[in-house]
């Protein structure tokens, strides 16, 4: 992989650096547009749904619950009707005449179970001790009504049928009572998973919005400790009287906060972009610190691609400017890399500074952890386990943060 050379920021105006020379210059690529964790998940779902449905045919049969209603109903009685005709057969019943019987049948449940359709309306939200009797006793009285119809008829339609009397016109009621039974288990069977699938859609709609919003506030923590600095800085300036390189720095945050308002925290951009958003920050902070602020990029080509979440590497140079180069009257070097190997995006930031005693307490340590605090948590939030960040103090002095995620690019239609 071809690498460009190391290079400092600022020491040459016109000279070349693997970031944005200013705020002028336009990354090559826009804002890619990567969808938020809700997005994400809304996708999944849908993903998932559609691996359910296998293909579009079946798309097309349960794409809504009126067509699911209906598909059962046609697929659950041409069932019915060829057992029932199976049985006929094997008693040895003419089927030219006893299918009209069967027909009539197949109607007449068609009528029953859809009126049961409007009554289970009122009862889905019942609890079990009180939807189990109702839904026993209606199956039971309809089986009944069902069976007397059923053997009423047949002396009409079949000729030689033997007539029916009494307790003789409730005979196939068992049977037709089952068959409601069984269409009444589905029909609440369905309603129950569609429900719990709602419910589970809910949940991870409240989850995903819950992420964003906690990427927010840790994104947003960060912004006004950074402006907090440059219109200190811009201040002092003006009280200086160097209008022209106020002015500058004026421009240069102006161009950087419309990046930070275009690109939200959820989103992941190519690190080429992220890399220009660096350039901005670091002219911000150049007009601060002029040569005491050194910068070299070593980013290989094939890392240039790969997605990054927006503005992650600005608090973790901002740190090291804090306790690395502002402390020291000579200032210091700020070190930024980036490698692809093995489908996994490493970035690391390596500073001159005096490093940390105890990388296990950083917040009360240093006083103010919040940059690599929340930019941990911040890489928790979008990449869950699947990410790595370390931090080593370097010899002979210096504080090194590494930082390991997947390789992802942009999505091309």
């Amino acid at each position: 992989m071809d690498k460009k050379p190391k290079n400092s920021v600022g020491e040459d105006p016109n000279g070349s650096h693997n970031a944005p020379a200013s705020s002028s210059e336009s990354p090559k690529t826009g804002p890619v547009d990567v969808p938020g964790l809700l997005d994400l998940v809304l996708e999944e779902e849908k993903r998932r749904t559609a691996n359910q449905g296998a293909d579009t045919t079946m798309d097309r049969f349960f794409g809504t619950r009126e067509r699911t209603f209906w598909t059962f109903q046609a697929m659950g009685w041409t069932g019915y009707g060829l057992v029932r005709s199976f049985t006929a057969f094997a008693i040895g019943f003419d089927l030219r005449f006893y299918s009209i019987l069967i027909l009539v049948a197949i109607v007449l449940g068609l009528t029953m179970t859809t009126a049961l359709r409007y009554l289970y309306r009122y009862a889905r939200d019942w609890s079990l001790p009180l939807l189990l009797p109702l839904v026993v006793t209606v199956c039971a009285a309809l089986g009944l009504l069902y069976s007397y119809i059923e053997v009423s008829l047949g002396p009409v339609l079949i000729p030689n049928f033997s007539q029916a009397s009494g307790l003789g016109l409730f005979s196939n009621a068992m049977f037709e009572a089952t068959t409601l039974f069984a269409w009444s288990a589905i029909y609440f069977g369905y309603h129950f998973y569609t429900g719990m699938q709602e419910q589970k859609e809910q949940a991870l709609k409240a989850t995903a919005m819950a992420h964003q919003a906690q990427l927010k506030m840790l994104r947003y923590q960060l912004n006004p400790h950074f402006l907090f600095n440059t219109l200190n800085a811009i201040s002092t300036l003006v009280l200086e009287k160097s209008e022209e390189d106020a002015n500058k720095m004026l421009t240069k945050l102006s161009s950087f906060l419309r990046f930070t308002l275009v690109n939200q925290p959820t989103q992941r951009i190519p690190l080429d972009q992220e890399l220009h958003a660096l350039g901005l920050y670091l002219e911000i902070e150049k007009v601060r610190f002029s040569d005491r602020l050194n910068v070299e990029f070593d980013i290989d080509e094939q890392a240039r691609t790969a997605l990054i979440p927006s503005l992650l590497l600005q608090p973790l140079i901002e740190n090291a400017i804090k306790y690395a180069i502002a402390p020291e009257i000579d200032g210091g070097t700020i070190s930024v890399a980036a490698t692809v190997k093995d489908h996994r995006l490493t970035v690391s930031l390596k500073d001159s500074g005096p490093g940390i005693e105890d990388l296990n307490n950083i917040v009360s340590q240093s006083g103010s952890g919040v940059g690599i605090t929340n930019t941990k948590e911040r890489l928790q939030q979008i990449y869950g386990d699947d990410h790595r960040i370390t931090l080593e103090n370097l010899e002979p002095q210096g504080l090194g943060i590494f930082i390991e995620i997947p390789c992802e690019r942009q999505k091309r239609p």
